[in-house]
C-alpha cells in the first residue's frame, strides 16, 4: 500500500509597501513653521521688538516740541520713529538670518535635505514662512506705532485718522520693512552659511552701508538709493522733496522697486546655487 504524502506549499503574498509620495510644498512650509514656532525664543523677540518699535513712536511722539503746530498734519516721522525701525531692520534681518544658520552650525540641515532632496524648494518654504511671520509682525508694529503716536497727539487736537491721505504710504512701507529685511537676511544666510559672516553682512548692508553715501553727488545717491534702509526713509517722507535743492533724491516707484527687488534677488539666487553645491 502507498501512501501518497502531498506537501503544499502555503501560499505567501508578499506585501510591498508603496513607495512614500513626495513632499509636497505645503508639507515644506509646515515643517518650517513648525521649526520655527517651536523655538520658545522666537515669541518674546518678536514681542520685544514690536514694544520697542511702538514705544519709541511715543518716545518720538512725546519728544516733538512742534507736536501740535499744525492740527491737519501728519507728522510721520513720530508715528513710524527712525530708532524704532532701524533696530527692526536690525532685529527681522538677523531673525531671518538665524533661522538657516541654526540649521547649519546644528547639522539639522542634513537631515533636512536628505528627508527633502528637493533643495530650492526648502528654501523657498523657508523664505515663504518667514516673510508671512515677519509680515504680521511688521503690520502689528506699524499699527501700534501708529496708533499710540495719534493717542499722544490727541491731547493736542493734532492727531489724524488712519483714512489721512498722508497715513497709507509710510504705513505700508513700515510695515513691509520688516519681511523684506528678514527674508533677504535669510538668503544671505543660505549663500554664506555661517553665523558671524551672515550677520556681519546683514549688518552692513541693511544699516551701516548708506551711511558711507550722501546725496550730494549723482554716483554716490545712486548707490545709497538701492539700498533698503535708504527706500524707507524716503517712503516715510510725506513732503515733496525741494526742486531748488543741490541733493539727489530718489523717487518713489524707484523706492518699491528696491523694497521688491533686495528679497527676491537674494531669494533667488539662494535657491540656484544650493542646488549645485553640496550641504
Amino acid at each position: 500500500m502507498t501512501t501518497l504524502s502531498s506537501a503544499t506549499a502555503p501560499a505567501t503574498t508578499s506585501a510591498v509597501s508603496p513607495a512614500e509620495p513626495p513632499a509636497r510644498f505645503r508639507d515644506l512650509i509646515a515643517s518650517e513653521w513648525i521649526k520655527t514656532r517651536s523655538l520658545r525664543s522666537t515669541p518674546w523677540v518678536l514681542a520685544c521688538i514690536i514694544l520697542f518699535v511702538i514705544g519709541s513712536a511715543a518716545v518720538a511722539t512725546l519728544s516733538d516740541k512742534a507736536a501740535g503746530s499744525e492740527p491737519n498734519s501728519f507728522l510721520a516721522y513720530d508715528a513710524f520713529s527712525a530708532p524704532g525701525y532701524m533696530t527692526l531692520i536690525l532685529v527681522a534681518g538677523s531673525m531671518g538670518a538665524l533661522s538657516v544658520v541654526s540649521e547649519y552650525s546644528s547639522g539639522l540641515i542634513r537631515t533636512t535635505l536628505a528627508a527633502v532632496p528637493a533643495r530650492g524648494a526648502v528654501v523657498l518654504a523657508k523664505a515663504v514662512v518667514t516673510a508671512v511671520l515677519w509680515t504680521a509682525v511688521g503690520t502689528a508694529a506699524a499699527l501700534g506705532s501708529f496708533a499710540v503716536s495719534q493717542a499722544i497727539l490727541h491731547g493736542h487736537g493734532a492727531a489724524v485718522p488712519l483714512a489721512h491721505p498722508d497715513v497709507l504710504r509710510p504705513l505700508v512701507a513700515s510695515a513691509l520693512l520688516a519681511p523684506v529685511c528678514a527674508t533677504t537676511g535669510l538668503g544671505l544666510a543660505v549663500l554664506l552659511r555661517h553665523a558671524a559672516a551672515t550677520m556681519l553682512t546683514s549688518a552692513f548692508t541693511l544699516l551701516m552701508l548708506p551711511t558711507m553715501f550722501s546725496e550730494s553727488n549723482r554716483w554716490s545717491a545712486d548707490i545709497k538709493h538701492t539700498i533698503i534702509s535708504a527706500a524707507w526713509t524716503r517712503l516715510v517722507q510725506i513732503w515733496e522733496p525741494d526742486p531748488g535743492s543741490l541733493g539727489y533724491t530718489a523717487t518713489l516707484p524707484g523706492c518699491w522697486i528696491v523694497y521688491t527687488l533686495w528679497p527676491l534677488a537674494t531669494v533667488a539666487l539662494a535657491v540656484a546655487v544650493v542646488r549645485h553645491r553640496d550641504v
